[in-house]
């Protein structure tokens, strides 16, 4: 199945992920609202700074909960489905409900995805830096840092699509367990980073310039609404930025894990991972090492209770 056929095909996770995102806006709208109408009671000079920036804690937290709690969860899901979809060709009728399953039969508890999702993101990353190495050697060439930096400025983008394609290899190799179907996966991109991180790299402007021009229609949009209540030209602008992020993460995102995902799942099946790569992994990233780790630990529980069920 293709990347846009997917994209498309899953549509209830985008719909549900921009539903998320709005209502983030909307409760931070309101705290808002309710702050700067406390410290306008007040009267104080300064009680609108001290309520703006308890706002930006609180809008934070609010932040926190839903895209990194339920949000995550709902990613687990989508990245579910979009493996099924790419591996067989077909997409389950309930997507919701059967991203749902998939991810707690994989991972049990929700501090079990999590563990796994932050140890694939800080391995693949310090993989990366390692690997990015080979820029360092090239310092020498006047004006090449900006080059590098730019460079790794898309680069550090594309990993956020790379370490869940990794992560969507733990719903593929079911066989095994969770840390261990995450470790292979990042071997799996490392023996094929080029091609991979070439593929996510080639979407990454759609995030820069997508975000952007969302911002700004939306900010001429809301600024002009604004302008004739007399609110502020920040205010709009913040609400727009926020609004667009929801957008961003909705649609931009999703569109380009489907095609991050579909280029990692046409050679992940097919690579035959080299074993010596887990120790070389092993001595780049501690994060890696600590993955591997915990799936040696799987696998000897695995044997154990098959032994002990004779």
């Amino acid at each position: 199945m293709k990347a846009k056929d997917i994209f498309f095909k899953t549509l209830p996770f985008v719909w549900a992920k921009l539903l998320l995102g709005l209502a983030t806006v909307l409760i931070s709208g309101i705290l808002l609202a309710v702050l700067m109408g406390i410290g306008a009671l007040i009267g104080n000079d300064n009680a609108g700074v001290i309520m703006f920036v308890i706002w930006l804690c609180g809008a934070g937290v609010v932040r926190f909960f839903l895209t990194h709690y339920i949000g995550y969860m709902l990613k687990a899901g989508h990245i579910a489905v979009m493996v099924e979809a790419v591996t067989t060709g077909r997409v389950p009728q309930n997507q919701i409900a059967y991203g749902k399953q998939k991810v707690t039969e994989r991972f049990a508890t929700a501090n079990i995805y999590f563990a796994v999702d932050k140890l694939i993101s800080g391995a693949v990353k310090q993989i990366q830096r390692g690997i990015g190495r080979v820029g360092n050697l090239l310092s020498a060439i006047p004006g090449i840092g900006a080059v590098t930096g730019l460079a790794q400025f898309f680069i550090g983008l594309s990993l956020g699509y790379i370490d869940e394609c990794c992560l969507g290899y733990t719903f593929y190799k079911k066989e095994q367990g969770a840390f261990k179907s995450a470790a292979d996966g990042i071997v799996i991109y490392s023996q094929n980073w080029k091609t991979l991180l070439g593929s996510a790299a080639k979407t990454m402007l759609m995030v820069v310039f997508g975000l952007i021009g969302i911002t700004l229609a939306l900010f001429i949009l809301l600024g002009f609404i604004f302008r004739l209540i007399s609110v502020p030209g920040i205010w709009a602008f913040l609400i727009s930025f926020f609004i667009a992020l929801a957008v961003k993460s909705a649609f931009i995102d999703s569109f380009i894990l489907s095609r991050t995902m579909a280029a990692y799942m046409k050679v992940a099946p097919s690579t035959v991972i080299t074993f010596d790569l887990h120790g070389k992994l092993c001595g780049v990233s501690a994060k890696f090492k600590e993955l591997f780790n915990k799936g040696a630990q799987e696998q000897n529980q695995q044997v154990y209770a098959g032994t002990g069920s004779i």
